[in-house]
Order: C-alpha cells, then sequence, then structure tokens
C-alpha cells in the first residue's frame, strides 16, 4: 500500500501513537465487535459475510473503510447515529468537499457520530444481494437501517435511481409514505438539487435547503431531544419544519390544471408557505476540517482541498450554482492558507486544490498563491486551480500560474461569438479570449482547452460555427509567437456540452434544444473546422439523450417520482456513466406514466407559469430572473456583483450589502 501511496509513508508512524489509523488487517479484527442494537438486539457485525467477496469485485478497498482519518465511535457513548449517504461510487464520494465538511463536523460533536455510505458498484450489489448483505456503514459496518438518521446528498440529477438502489440495499421502504410513523428511519437530503427536489418529494421525509453546516446540527439536536421524548415521526416532522431550511414534502399537497402544470402548492401542519434556504454568514469562522479521510485506494480528486470562497460575481445566465450559492462570501487569506497547510501536513496529501466556483475571483488570491507557493514548493508539494476567467488573466497571474500548472490551460468562453457570450452574460470578449491565448503562448503553454455549450438560447449556426473560427484564430496567433515552443505544435482541444435549462437561473423558462437540433449543430460544427486546422483541434460533445433526461429532472414536478421509481424497477442505474445509461429505461418508465420528456425539457413556459419549485426561496427574486432573461434576448449584459449591485434581491434578504 505505501509504495502505491508514498506521501503517506512519512507520517504512519504518527498516526498509529494516535490510534486514529490502523492497517485492513486490523481494522478487520477491530470491526468483529459485536454491539449492541438501538432495538436491543444483538447485532452480529457484517465482516464475515463482506471480507469472502472482496477478491470477486473491483476496487475492494472501498468497502472495507478504516482509512486513515475516519472516525469510528462506540454506539453506546452517542445518542444520535447519522449515516452520510453519497449515491455513486466511492472514488466519486470520497471526492466530494461537502461530504468532508460535514462528516468532520458531526464527529466534532461528542454525542453525534457520523458514518459513510456510497453506492456499491453493480458488481458488489450483485454479491450484496446473493449473500443477504444489506447496505453498511464503513466505519462500523453496521446496516444503515438501523441509524436514527440517514441522509444523501444530491449533487446531480442523473444520480436518483441510485437513491432507490441504495434504499432498497438497506431493506428501506422507497416511499417515505410506507415508512411508518415510527421516530425512525427518517430519511432525508440536502445539496443543489434541493432546489427542486419535486421529482424525488415521494421518497424523502424532508429536505434542508441551502448550507449546511448550522442547520444540521439544529436538526439533530432536536432529534436527540424528541427521540429522548419517545416522539413518532408525525410529531417530529411537525418541529423540524419550524426550522429555516427544512422542507418537509408531505406537508404540501400539489395540484395540477388540465394541461399538466402546477395549479397551486397549498402547505399544512403550520408549514410555511415559503421555505428559505440557510447561508453562512462568516466565512472566516465556519468549520473547516483539520484532517480529511486519506483513502486506501485512488479517488477522482485524491488530494487536499481549501475552501476559499462561495457564491459567485458574474452572474451567468445559464449558471445554477451561481446564484443558489449567492451572496458571494470569501474566507479570509490568512485562513486559507493556515488551513490549507494544516490539511497538509495531517493527511499527507501531495497535493492541494484551492477550490470554489470561481477561484480567480477572490480579492486576495495572488497574495493566496503567494504565500501558499512558498510553503508548497518548499515540501514538493503540487497545487491546482479551477478552470481561470480570461478577463482577469495577467503576466503577474500567469508567473504564479506557471509554477502550478506544468502543461495546458482550461478556459470557458462558453459561446463562439461576442453576441451569444452577451446574451448569456459571460462577460468575456474576444479580444480578452485572444489575450489570454497570446500570454500563455508566450510563456511557454501550447495545449489549450476550451468549454462550450450548444443550444443555448437564440443560439444559430453562425453562432457554432464561431466556436471553430475562435479555436482557429487561437491556432493563428499560436503561431505568431515567436517564443512559442519549439518541436511542439499547439493543441486545441474543444469540450462541447448541451445546455441544460435549470432552475434559479434566468434561462429557466427556457425550451432545450430537440435532438435533432442538437445533432444538427454538432455536424455543423464538425463542417466549420477547416481542413488545415483538423489535426490541431480535437472535439468531443456529452451524449444528449443524458442532457434530455437532466432537463426533465431538473424542471420536474411530483409526478415525476413514480417515473424514477419506474425507470429503477427497468434496471437503470449510474445513469451519470456512459458506459451504464440506458434511455430505453427512462422511454419505457415515461410511457407507462403517461408522462412526456418534451413536456418537461422542451416546451417554452410562460412568464406567469406556477413554477413546481416556487415555494422553495433561495433568496433571489423571481422579477429578476424574468428581467436577466428580457436582457439576454437583446443580447444586453448585465455588470458583476463588484462593478455594479444590479439588484437580485440576495442583499436585502441577508440584510446587508454584499460588498
Amino acid at each position: 500500500m505505501w509504495a502505491a501511496r508514498p506521501h503517506l509513508a512519512s507520517i504512519f508512524e504518527k498516526l498509529l501513537d494516535q490510534k486514529t489509523f490502523c492497517l485492513p488487517a486490523a481494522c478487520f479484527a477491530e470491526h468483529t465487535l459485536h454491539y449492541t442494537n438501538k432495538k436491543g438486539a444483538i447485532l452480529i457485525n457484517l465482516l464475515s459475510k463482506i471480507e469472502p467477496l472482496l477478491l470477486k469485485v473491483q476496487k475492494p478497498a472501498q468497502y472495507i473503510g478504516g482509512e486513515m482519518g475516519s472516525i469510528r465511535k462506540d454506539p453506546s457513548t452517542v445518542s444520535v447515529r447519522f449515516a452520510f449517504c453519497f449515491p455513486d461510487t466511492y472514488e466519486i464520494g470520497m471526492s466530494h468537499l461537502g461530504m468532508k465538511i460535514l462528516y468532520g463536523l458531526t464527529n466534532a460533536q461528542p454525542n453525534y457520530a457520523c458514518e459513510r455510505v456510497f453506492c456499491p458498484d453493480t458488481d458488489m450489489e450483485q454479491l450484496m444481494l446473493e449473500h443477504q448483505i444489506p447496505l453498511y456503514t464503513l466505519e462500523s459496518l453496521e446496516p444503515v437501517a438501523d441509524f436514527d438518521l440517514i441522509g444523501f446528498t444530491l449533487q446531480y440529477e442523473m444520480a436518483y435511481t441510485n437513491i432507490l438502489n441504495m434504499l432498497h440495499l438497506a431493506g428501506i421502504p422507497l416511499l417515505a409514505a410506507d415508512r411508518g410513523n415510527a421516530l425512525t428511519p427518517l430519511v432525508f437530503a440536502g445539496g443543489p438539487c434541493v432546489c427542486n427536489p419535486e421529482p424525488i418529494a415521494d421518497f424523502f421525509d424532508f429536505f434542508i435547503l441551502g448550507e449546511g453546516e448550522e442547520v444540521n446540527m439544529e436538526v439533530f439536536a432536536l432529534y436527540d431531544r424528541m427521540k429522548q421524548q419517545g416522539a413518532d415521526k408525525q410529531t417530529f416532522l411537525k418541529e423540524v419544519v419550524k426550522i429555516e431550511g427544512v422542507y418537509v414534502p408531505s406537508f404540501y399537497d400539489v395540484s395540477y390544471h388540465e394541461d399538466g402544470t402546477v395549479a397551486a402548492v397549498t402547505p399544512k401542519h403550520g408549514a410555511p408557505e415559503k421555505v428559505r434556504k440557510r447561508i453562512i454568514s462568516d466565512m472566516g469562522n465556519v468549520y473547516y476540517p483539520e484532517q480529511f479521510v486519506v483513502p486506501f485506494t485512488e479517488i477522482v480528486h485524491d488530494r487536499a482541498v481549501e475552501e476559499v470562497l462561495r457564491g459567485c460575481i458574474r452572474g451567468c445566465r445559464f449558471c445554477q450554482a451561481g446564484f443558489i450559492y449567492r451572496p458571494f462570501r470569501e474566507k479570509p487569506a490568512e485562513v486559507v492558507c493556515r488551513q490549507a497547510e494544516q490539511l497538509c501536513r495531517n493527511t499527507g496529501y501531495d497535493e492541494l486544490s484551492l477550490s470554489s466556483l470561481s477561484t480567480s475571483d477572490h480579492d486576495q488570491l495572488e497574495a493566496i498563491l503567494t504565500e501558499l507557493l512558498c510553503y508548497t514548493e518548499e515540501r514538493k508539494i503540487t497545487m491546482s486551480l479551477p478552470s481561470l476567467r480570461v478577463d482577469n488573466f495577467s503576466e503577474d497571474f500567469l508567473e504564479k500560474v506557471k509554477r502550478i500548472r506544468k502543461s495546458g490551460l482550461t478556459f470557458a468562453p462558453e459561446a463562439g461569438t461576442q453576441r451569444l457570450r452577451d446574451v448569456i452574460n459571460k462577460n468575456v470578449t474576444e479580444e480578452e479570449i485572444l489575450r489570454a491565448a497570446q500570454i500563455a503562448f508566450s510563456n511557454g503553454y501550447y495545449h489549450v482547452k476550451l468549454y462550450f455549450m450548444m443550444g443555448l438560447p437564440t443560439e444559430t449556426l453562425d453562432d457554432i460555427a464561431g466556436i471553430a473560427q475562435l479555436a482557429g484564430k487561437i491556432i493563428n496567433l499560436y503561431f505568431e509567437q515567436p517564443n512559442r515552443p519549439k518541436g511542439k505544435g499547439v493543441e486545441i482541444s474543444i469540450s462541447v456540452a448541451t445546455f441544460v435549462p435549470k432552475p434559479h437561473t434566468p434561462f429557466m423558462l427556457v425550451p432545450q434544444a430537440t435532438r435533432e437540433q442538437v445533432a444538427e449543430k454538432q455536424q455543423h460544427l464538425i463542417r466549420s473546422i477547416p481542413l488545415k486546422h483538423k489535426k490541431r483541434i480535437r472535439v468531443s460533445w456529452n451524449d444528449q439523450l443524458v442532457s434530455l433526461l437532466e432537463a426533465v429532472l431538473a424542471r420536474g414536478d411530483r409526478r415525476l417520482s413514480a417515473v424514477i421509481r419506474k425507470a429503477w424497477e427497468n434496471g437503470s442505474r449510474f445513469d451519470s456513466w456512459s458506459d451504464r445509461f440506458c434511455w430505453e429505461n427512462w422511454e419505457k418508465a415515461f410511457a407507462e406514466c403517461g408522462l412526456e420528456p418534451a413536456f418537461y425539457a422542451n416546451r417554452e413556459r410562460p412568464a406567469t407559469e406556477l413554477l413546481p419549485w416556487e415555494h422553495l426561496d433561495y433568496l433571489v427574486d423571481k422579477s429578476f430572473f424574468l428581467g436577466e432573461y428580457e436582457r439576454a434576448k437583446q443580447a444586453k449584459t448585465t455588470p458583476h456583483c463588484r462593478k455594479q449591485c444590479s439588484g437580485c434581491g440576495i442583499s436585502r434578504e441577508v440584510g446587508r450589502a454584499c460588498f
């Protein structure tokens, strides 16, 4: 193991002394302990069933737990046990920063225990079913169904069938209405997809809107009190709905017009008419883990991660995250540096990433890079940044970036023409794009990756051709550089995603481009690349049917719960994985439920329509979104938040100016 992860060897001895880490064999020995569960029965640990199966599955380390930094508490010493579920594989879920934060925060409370659960891959799923092994947590290898609270993080709509699969493997009824009125199990969820959880509302007892550090602790404290009182589920739900940020879907009746649109969403049992999201106001003092769980096996983002800010100032009209995470809040530079250095020391990671929606917009980024580069270079730790904005890309900044990145740079123009970039409010000009490329080329770079979208509102074939033309201009610019790398040819990678309209954005009313329209645009893009550039430009795009389903689920209503269940029953799992996605399963499910994907994905919604998520308040006014949509139709831009307040409503809701 140490040969595969040499950066851990230096701290192995220290960790053994602290008794925070054990080798897999030692971990197995601990797992053989028997516990008494909450029903008073002796629980025989699942290890004896799991261990013989590990050599029959891919990446068995993802199923054993016991990693460095993991925390296993004696159940008899805690009053609330939380099974934290990520509805994808271990290698995906273990890369997620939000899970690391809430795992550390929950376990920092003496009377709470948080244990991790990931979706077993299909090989392990089959063996679990054959050997009657229920879904279990990694820390104690105990059944998920025996935990007090079972929480999911919802990062992507295409993981919805995995939620059902995990509940099924846990032996928990899929529908919340079928779980009875006993206090447990309580199944809830948070994450960005909760901004419209209606398509999965039937499967959950409650949702948490917004950032979880404070509200999760409030929910757990309430549960702890009511558990001691012997409360039932309905009594708990009537109390938890009073906590700001908590949405109990069964406390809202939804009615529909004959045309299938939502007629009304009516609260009951004292539930608020609108549920407000929660936000963390002070990024300098909010909890951040000093230690990450360091896996035995490689994961997608296998490194230390430091969050530098939340929110985004830019206002790109297609970007849901940029609006649902408002307001913009920076973590002070000294806090960023202190936490990043501490993480590197405690985990032994040899790579550090600075994470946020728009890291290059941090007001003190150059100071942060200056200090952290001194620390990381001395210790041979590499550092990475998210994709850069071309409008704040300077020579001085590149000098620091060159010490971080060695081969290529990534930019996201999003659209091929200036008109369309103005429509989406990207606020980046072609001149800025070419200037950034010129700076990069003159400093030795030769590989540039460009991200675009296809099917944007008002888009024409001229805009599609503009993608190829912009790439051609960048190639020509490279060969004009006297200091370009000798013996290396320029490489341009173009990645094109089908645009998916999302709730809580200025484009939430627009239709998604149809399959036929997208196919025509894809072919037009290929035809638009000049023959002389074809060897230097590589084009890739995602499966349009995946984007179609994402658009359906993103803006859907409660009737889609039946479709999701049918698709799962038809065999759908891991729909975000290209080799697992099966459109036929979903097509059949829609037909069986009498619903049409086009109703949700491909129709223009009038401004007066009651949208399925309008009772969920993410603190940005609907009137602002409608106004931005009108500006988009006229290709008018809106300045970013630091230049001018656009009046989105967030400052009024939080009671202070953003800047």
